[in-house]
């Protein structure tokens, strides 16, 4: 698409890494202050941060069924989930499995019938040493009536998780491995019958998607700079290609050799847009899409003529775990 029919939303925003959409068309935006940033329909813009003097680095968020949001903390040292409540009052959610404390914490997601499923990216510290090829220590905890516990271990890079509303499968984004998995939830919420659906190309590293009505998969994909749908077949189409071929292979080129460095993931190349990271859809038809970013201070949208599954959060959920309603 031509990249001047892209919109931007928002002013002054801390990382916004992380979008959701609810019915009012409200945008709700990890602020990496230390809460979520809301912007309206109408524009009006509100920034909720956590009272007190610890703030969680938001890098994936969850509208809470009850009201307010779970944070993932994706500090330098520390991870786990928190619980910010609309007048930001901070709770500590989950910070430890088996015993352990969790590792800096990546992504959220609450599915339909109330099942809580947390990705861990690495328990490399720091986790750049993470972002290299055929390594795999990241994981997926569950938390559902029988407690947490983590149901897929070793993962390349693990990041954003979703349960696809129609098939009730987990789909994964192993960024690092650079592709798009798929697991069959047994009737115990584990993991099962891994399916890789997808291999991306040089400097393609996918970090965030979405569902849409055609049975396809939007993918965004840092450095690159890419939006990218893709198929029931593996059909692939670029929707959004803001990217520099040098800054991209210079890039491809240290990760190969397992040396990629913060400032490889730091800096890019782009006309528009800093480094897309995660895709919702909105609106009331469901065609309007919303991208967050790692480097900029707003979020990018445009309209699609092809709309998105309705996000869980749009549907009445109850948690099904009493311990962490």
């Amino acid at each position: 698409m031509n990249l001047n029919e892209i919109q931007f939303i928002g002013r002054n925003l801390k990382r916004p890494e992380c979008v959701l959409v609810d019915q009012e068309e409200t945008l709700h935006i990890a602020d990496w202050r230390g809460g979520v940033t809301l912007i309206s329909k109408n524009g009006d813009q509100k920034t909720i941060l956590a009272n007190g003097s610890f703030k969680p680095r938001p890098n994936g968020i969850a509208i809470h069924p009850n009201g307010g949001w779970l944070l993932t903390h994706l500090g330098e040292k520390d991870g786990g989930v928190y619980r910010l409540k609309q007048n930001g009052d901070l709770s500590s959610f989950i910070l430890d499995i088996n015993s352990q404390p969790i590792p800096p914490t990546n992504f959220i997601h609450i599915d339909q019938i109330g099942r809580i499923w947390i990705t861990v990216s690495t328990r490399l510290i720091p986790r750049i040493l993470g972002c290299k090829p055929n390594w795999g220590d990241g994981f997926i905890i569950l938390i559902d009536e029988d407690g947490p516990r983590i149901v897929a271990d070793n993962l390349g890079f693990t990041n954003e998780c979703l349960i696809h509303p129609n098939t009730g499968d987990l789909y994964v984004n192993e960024t690092f491995s650079k592709c798009l998995s798929k697991f069959e939830v047994s009737d115990t919420g584990d993991l099962i019958n891994k399916e890789i659906i997808y291999k991306f190309g040089v400097g393609e590293f996918p970090d965030g998607f979405a569902f849409d009505t055609e049975g396809c998969i939007w993918v965004t994909c840092v450095v690159s700079n890419k939006l990218i749908r893709i198929g029931p077949k593996g059909e692939k189409q670029i929707i959004i290609d803001d990217s520099d071929p040098k800054h991209v292979s210079d890039v491809e080129e240290a990760y190969q050799i397992g040396l990629l460095e913060r400032k490889h993931l730091d800096n890019i190349v782009s006309k528009r847009l800093k480094n897309i990271s995660s895709i919702a859809f909105g609106g009331d038809d469901l065609k309007t899409i919303y991208l967050g970013c790692l480097l900029g201070e707003q979020i990018a949208s445009f309209k699609t003529d092809i709309a998105g599954l309705p996000p869980s959060h749009w549907s009445p959920i109850k948690l099904l775990n009493k311990k962490f309603q």
